[in-house]
């Protein structure tokens, strides 16, 4: 059936409610309704009890979904303990859906919080300061437990610092303000409490009780020599982006400070984003007397100054006192580029036309998406949005200064006189560390201020005056009122002590509904034009779902833009819908489900038909009627018990058709749709042979000369080669690197999770577009697929890249936190060499290069950061050689020159290098002096280079004009291999930068260098598997570029023609012509015979690459491996209550080989046909020190283990059943060395 959206929503439990409500509803991702059963559990956890077996109360239920697809439930709280403490404060909640007719079940989980809170209170708008004389006003919001506003309830209000003491009534939406007189406030402080019932003193610790929280604010007071001040009047809430914001300043000015002025000019700046983004003046006339008053200042609101707005208003007096405020303003998260997006129709049945429209800045740049409703919903938190890029700012807002700038802060100077007298009254300079200053103001904002103005107020000094206290005024430095008062700050009364924060724990956990449905409708770049606006045809895929659509652009002028989502539902009210599983194994026996579902307003009469194939036995269960009946937002289920009987991918075909027909439905006739009468559904499932694949291909340079060459090819299969699992092809081609071409993003048949291996994706297309625009074959077709590819690749090995320019094997966000030298600089020469056809960002190559000059140490050489990936190339000495050698190379391909400090200072490391590898035993170096050859080659150095490759001649293995190195100890082959199997990554790497090494040398390879690099060429190929990689990444990597530097070197452009004949001892026979016309393409056939005797047969002049790819199937056999492996289901067997529809898959894996450690190891589970994991339990595998990553591909789920040693280590998930299967057949896991794919 169609993914749909599950959604569970219980209502916050009140601790004192006697019931709470249930709510879960279920829709499919085109919106409608699901029918079906759904099976709820509440349950709530007890606190860790030792010695106790109960761990939870829960209460269940099951109930059909109404006509919306909802269902509510009232639940007795006394079942769940709601008023006991010993139990969490939250509901955990799971929602069954079952859904009628395919008894597909869906698993949704929510969670409650429950809540003591009858009523809290918040302040959402009051000033951060109060000023003698300014009012101090404050607004507050009344809501319930669950967040609703509680309307015409009375509040109250104390603020004993100022004799303060009053109520009011909440308004409609929960709002009560107050405004607080300060003429006579004599503390530094003004505490402020709002509440609505006095605080219970009474703590029940085994019962919860009933919460009235109230709220707290403190505003210190602003200190002013003169009794001057400005004050910007606060704004609750978030401003929306394109209105203009107007803030009331209020003010107070004694006459005296204002002096002989006929005007004051207020002065105000805007801050955001760390800068001062406005400034503007806004001037008053100065009036006789005493000023009071306030005035209006407006700003636009725009994305110049979001996401947060700080705005500072001062003013300087004549005797050069700043009087000043600041206010902080949340902005909405806009942008400037106003991106909007719509479908046009906004519902379309699949295969119709329909237009998507952009609007946005003129010529703006606009990429779009459109994808399947339910790939939202398994991240929502991944989408783009405003936000999401307001997040990734390095600074949102200022609020300090940095600790290495507050240190360099100069003193603020001697103690003033101890008392003074001023007006009669004697005043005395005490402690206020709490009131704030003008420069308190600039610091909270991050602003350094360079004035001879006053802005800070006195130091705090302590002083005992030698009067008596009692005709002491209060001490606040200026103030003059001249009244006699308390001489300290009064201290809080024991019914004033604010009270401890009693916040609930954070809300709900933001639900996630697992659904899986890949499908990506639009993906593309649009150009605006001049008018704002373009227009994009486009077809509405065949899924009945909902299409999400969203943009973002980019202009020159206004920058960024973000579209809101944009939906179009593609629906029909009449189709058939198919349930089965992804794949199965042949032998299996499962039943496909077709679901015809009526939208209509009236019944139809439909007729249901599995079109017959001979690639499966189909047998209907229900009763074969020739129609049924469906009324208006019913359904008929139908099923069939289905056994595959061929491998591969198998079509079903099903149709569903409204007939015409006397037979009434119900009571009425049956209506006909005018469109639409019959729908199709054509799904594919993979039917796999049992056991594990093996593949062996047979490659070989064929050169004609005139005269025929002749080959024998003798494919022969295993004893125990599966039935039927066994197929071969013969291919030609007449370019060296065609099938890498053909396969050039599938090289391998391995994952790409991990930032090296990525690289196999990336590199390739550079060597490829280089190799064809030197032998003049690069078409625009090629040469835009291979761009493509680059611009793709580009983009994901970012995903790698540390803050300090270098790249690791999985990235920061994985926690491997050291970057790795190697990669580091295999991506920087990769990126460098890249340039030439896309654009790579010089910061990335710069910030790479500054990276790994700082590896590099006094001796030239290059230190170690991270694991080297293959442990083939480490040993002793050659750990620090071979690396520092590698990097040289890469320096050397981007190309540095070798004047450049860096390569100058590595070529002291090379010859030392060589120095002790000469001296080495036979054999003992050969993979660094491979790479020593080639760096000399770069550089230029023909003696040395020409040194080193007649030190390896000696080393090489030579058998049938084939050349290739050998590793010393090289790992036996596997026991038991029909064939033998390709060699090992390390030996086709070092071989290949042999060939590399003899194909630069300078000025030109000479016809010596090409007879040798032939015979190696020859036996490379022979290791190449049939997508034109090889058995690893970077063998695949090294190899390629060799090929193509080979290719390159070789090519010419002949009229000549060669023919390919293959036949068998039977009448097949089938030719092939290879000429300038088609040298890129593959020419392929199926073999018919297995096992078979075959012929080739090569006439013509010129060279052709022959490979012959032959899969079977084996049932797997006890062998000797180097690793160990064991699995278990838990638990064993099925007899429990769950057991054969959920279980978890548990193995323990380690290294039992001649090495100390394996390389990165790939765990590869294969899943029992119909069952899926359950990703959150495959992810939380990540948490292990042992695990790099995880990935769920298809019907597999992939471990990646960075290494593994004798040591066990230990691995479990959970698997659910998806779609049920009999007759189950075993899954298989695999546990094999990324690098040494032998083991």
């Amino acid at each position: 059936s169609t993914e749909g959206e599950y959604r569970v929503v219980v209502e916050n439990a009140n601790s004192h409610s006697q019931f709470l409500i249930y709510f879960s509803c279920a829709r499919y991702t085109y919106g409608k309704p699901v029918p079906g059963l759904a099976t709820v559990s509440l349950c709530r956890k007890l606190f860790h009890v030792p010695n106790c077996d109960k761990h939870e109360v829960c209460e269940e239920f099951s109930q059909q979904l109404n006509s919306n697809g909802c269902v509510t439930q009232q639940v007795h709280t006394k079942m769940l303990q709601i008023k006991n403490m010993g139990f969490e404060m939250k509901l955990r909640v799971e929602a069954r859906i079952r859904e009628e007719g395919t008894d597909l079940v869906v698993t949704a989980n929510g969670i409650s919080e429950i809540t003591n809170i009858a009523s809290k209170l918040t302040f959402v708008k009051v000033d951060s300061h109060f000023r003698q004389g300014i009012p101090f006003f404050g607004q507050v919001l009344l809501v319930d437990g669950k967040g609703v506003p509680i309307p015409n309830k009375l509040i109250f209000i104390s603020a004993s610092e100022a004799n303060y003491f009053s109520n009011a009534t909440t308004n409609e939406q929960g709002l009560a303000q107050f405004s607080i007189n300060t003429t006579h406030i004599l503390a530094n402080k003004l505490f402020v409490q709002v509440y609505t019932v006095h605080p219970n003193l009474c703590f029940h610790y085994s019962w919860v009780t009933e919460d009235h929280q109230g709220a707290q604010h403190t505003a210190n007071h602003v200190f002013s020599l003169s009794g001057s001040y400005i004050h910007l009047e606060p704004v609750a809430g978030t401003l929306p982006c394109g209105h203009t914001q107007s803030i009331r300043a209020h003010y107070i000015l004694n006459i005296q400070a204002v002096g002989e002025l006929s005007e004051l000019s207020f002065h105000y700046l805007i801050m955001a984003k760390g800068g001062i983004v406005r400034s503007g003046t806004h001037t008053l006339p100065v009036e006789s007397g005493d000023m009071k008053g306030s005035f209006a200042l407006s700003f636009p609101v725009e994305s110049d100054i979001a996401p947060i707005a700080r705005m500072f208003i001062f003013a300087i007096l004549p005797d050069g006192e700043v009087i000043g405020d600041s206010e902080k303003f949340e902005i909405e998260n806009c942008l400037a580029n106003k991106v909007d997006l719509s479908f046009s129709p906004a519902q379309s049945p699949p295969a119709s036309h329909a237009h998507l429209r952009v609007g946005a800045a003129p010529q703006s740049l606009c990429a779009l998406r459109a994808v399947d409703q339910s790939m939202l919903l398994m991240k929502p938190e991944a989408e783009l949005s405003a936000s999401s890029v307001y997040n990734l700012l390095t600074v949102k807002d200022l609020t300090n200064f940095p600790d290495n700038v507050d240190h360099q802060e100069e003193e603020q100077g001697h103690c003033p006189h101890p008392f003074f007298i001023r007006n009669g009254a004697f005043y005395v300079p005490l402690s206020s560390n709490d009131e704030a200053d003008i420069y308190s103001f600039l610091k909270g904002m991050g602003l350094k201020v360079f004035t001879n103005s006053k802005i800070r107020k006195p130091k705090s000094c302590s002083v005992i005056p030698p009067m008596s206290a009692g005709v002491i005024g209060q001490g606040y430095y200026g103030v003059g009122l001249g009244v006699a008062g308390r001489p300290y700050p009064p201290q809080m009364s024991a019914y004033n002590i604010m009270p401890l924060n009693n916040e609930q724990s954070s809300g709900p956990v933001p639900e996630t509904v697992r659904s899986y449905f890949p499908e990506t409708w639009i993906w593309e770049l649009v150009a605006v034009d001049s008018s704002g606006v373009a227009e994009v045809g486009v077809t509405v895929p065949d899924t009945i779902t909902e299409w999400k659509a969203g943009a973002f652009c980019l202009s020159e002028d206004a920058g960024l833009g973000i579209s809101s989502t944009a939906s179009l539902r593609a629906f029909q009210p009449f189709f058939v819908e198919l349930t089965m599983p992804y794949s199965v194994i042949r032998g299996e026996v499962f039943t496909l489900k077709a679901t015809v579902l009526n939208y209509l307003p009236k019944c139809i009469r439909v007729s249901v038909q599995l079109k017959a194939s001979p690639a499966f036995l189909a047998s209907q269960n229900t009763k074969g009627e020739e129609s049924y009946c469906i009324c208006g937002n019913e359904r008929q289920t139908l099923s069939w018990t289905v056994t595959p009987k061929t491998l591969g991918n198998v079509n079903f075909s099903v149709s569903a058709e409204a007939m015409q027909s006397l037979e009434l439905c119900g009571n009425e006739v049956a209506e006909v749709p005018e469109i639409k009468r019959k729908d199709t559904v054509i799904k594919t499932l993979l039917v796999e042979a049992e056991g594990i694949e093996q593949e062996k291909t047979f490659n070989s340079m064929t050169c004609a000369s005139g005269a025929d060459v002749s080959e024998q090819l003798s494919l022969k299969l295993p004893s125990n080669v599966v039935k039927e699992s066994a197929r071969a092809s013969f291919s030609v081609l007449g370019d060296i690197l065609g099938s890498a071409m053909q396969n050039i993003q599938n090289l391998l048949q391995m994952p790409y999770g991990c930032g090296e291996q990525n690289m196999v994706l990336f590199a390739p297309n550079i060597y490829v577009l280089n190799y064809l625009n030197e032998t003049q074959q690069l078409t625009q077709e090629i040469k835009a697929k291979a761009i493509g590819y680059l611009i793709s690749g580009y983009q994901r090995q970012l995903n790698y890249k540390h803050q300090d320019g270098s790249y690791s094997t999985f990235g920061e966000k994985y926690g491997r936190n050291q970057g790795n030298t190697w990669l580091t600089a295999f991506v920087l020469k990769t990126f460098a060499q890249a340039r030439s056809y896309i654009f790579i960002d010089e910061a990335h190559i710069t910030q790479s290069l500054t990276w790994l000059s700082q590896m590099q140490k006094d001796n030239g050489c290059f230190r170690s950061s991270g694991s080297l990936l293959n442990n083939a190339i480490k040993g002793g000495v050659e750990d620090e050689v071979t690396l520092s050698t590698y990097v040289t190379i890469a320096l050397l391909e981007i190309p540095l020159p070798v004047t450049h400090s860096i390569v100058r200072n590595a070529l002291f490391c090379l010859e030392s290098a060589w120095n002790v590898a000469k001296e080495g035993t036979h054999g003992s170096h050969v993979y660094t002096k491979a790479l020593l050859a080639y760096a000399f080659s770069l550089v230029g150095n023909q003696d040395r280079s020409r040194e080193i490759l007649n030190s390896l001649d000696k080393e090489a293995v030579k058998e049938d004009n084939l050349v290739h190195w050998e590793r010393p100890q090289k790992p036996k082959a596997p026991v038991g291999h029909f064939y033998q199997p390709q060699a090992p990554s390390a030996e086709v790497e070092m071989t290949s930068y042999v060939l590399l090494a003899y194909l630069t040398a300078q000025p030109a390879p000479t016809s010596g260098d090409l007879t040798s690099a032939t015979n190696i060429v020859k036996w490379i190929m022979k290791q190449q598997n049939s997508q034109g990689g090889f058995s690893s990444t970077q063998d695949t990597v090294v190899a390629l570029h060799a090929l193509s530097r080979y290719g390159a070197a070789t090519f010419t452009r002949t009229e000549k023609t060669a023919r390919v004949t293959i036949q068998d001892s039977r009448t097949f026979s089938t030719n092939f012509q290879v000429d300038n016309s088609n040298l890129l393409l593959l020419q392929q056939i199926s073999l018919p015979e297995l096992p078979g005797e075959y012929v080739i047969t090569v006439t013509g002049e010129r060279c052709v690459y022959l490979q012959t790819s032959m899969k079977y199937n084996i049932l797997p056999e006890k062998e000797d491996s180097p690793f160990a492996l064991k699995v278990q289901t838990v638990p064993q067997t099925c007899d429990g209550h769950k057991a054969h529809t959920s279980f978890q898959i548990s193995l323990t894996i380690n290294y039992t080989g001649n090495r100390p450690a394996s390389n990165m190891v790939i765990v590869d589970v294969k899943m029992v046909s119909g069952f899926i994991p359950l990703k959150p339990t495959v992810k939380m595998l990540e948490r292990s020190s042992s695990v790099s990553r995880t990935e769920v591909s298809n019907n597999h789920v992939l471990i990646y283990v960075e290494q593994v040693t004798n040591q066990t280590l230990s691995f479990s998930f959970m698997v659910l059943q998806d779609i049920p299967v009999r007759d189950l057949k075993p899954a298989i896991v695999k546990v094999y060395d990324y690098y040494e794919t032998g083991e």
